[in-house]
C-alpha cells in the first residue's frame, strides 16, 4: 500500500521558521517527481514548489521565492520544504505529492489550477499557522 506522509509543521511566529518532511512507503520517492502544495481556509490548493528526481531543477512559486527552498535526499526517501521568514498568509494546509516519471531531470508542473490533477499520491497533509 502506497503512503504519502508529511510532518514538520506546527505553530510559529511570523519570521519564524520551519522544516517540512515528505516521506513515503510503498513506493521508492526518488522514482518520483515531488511537489508541494498548500490550501489555506475557503482557497484553491496551489502549487508552492516542486523538485525532479535527481534534485537539481526545482520550481518556485513567486510568492514564497527567497524564503522557502525545496530539496530531496533520495537516500532516506524524503523531500523537505523549507521555509524562512513565515508570514500569516504562509498559513495553510500543506501537502506532499509524488508524480512518477522515468525523466530523472523533469520537473512536474506545481503551477496553475491544473497541477493538482497530475499527482496520483498525496499525504493527508500537515498544519502550518503562522501568527502575527
Amino acid at each position: 500500500q502506497v503512503q504519502v506522509a508529511e510532518s514538520g509543521g506546527g505553530l510559529v511566529q511570523e519570521g519564524g521558521s520551519l522544516r517540512l518532511s515528505c516521506t513515503a512507503s510503498g513506493l521508492t520517492l526518488g522514482d518520483f517527481g515531488v511537489g508541494w502544495f498548500r490550501q489555506a481556509p475557503g482557497k484553491e490548493r496551489e502549487g508552492v514548489s516542486c523538485i525532479s528526481r535527481a534534485g537539481d531543477r526545482t520550481y518556485i512559486k513567486e510568492a514564497v521565492e527567497g524564503r522557502f527552498t525545496i530539496s530531496r535526499d533520495n537516500v532516506k526517501n524524503t523531500v523537505y520544504l523549507q521555509m524562512n521568514s513565515l508570514r500569516p498568509d504562509d498559513t495553510a494546509v500543506y501537502y506532499c505529492a509524488a508524480y512518477g516519471t522515468s525523466d530523472y531531470w523533469y520537473v512536474p508542473t506545481c503551477s496553475g489550477p491544473d497541477a493538482v490533477n497530475i499527482y496520483p499520491y498525496w499525504g493527508q497533509g500537515t498544519q502550518v499557522t503562522v501568527s502575527s
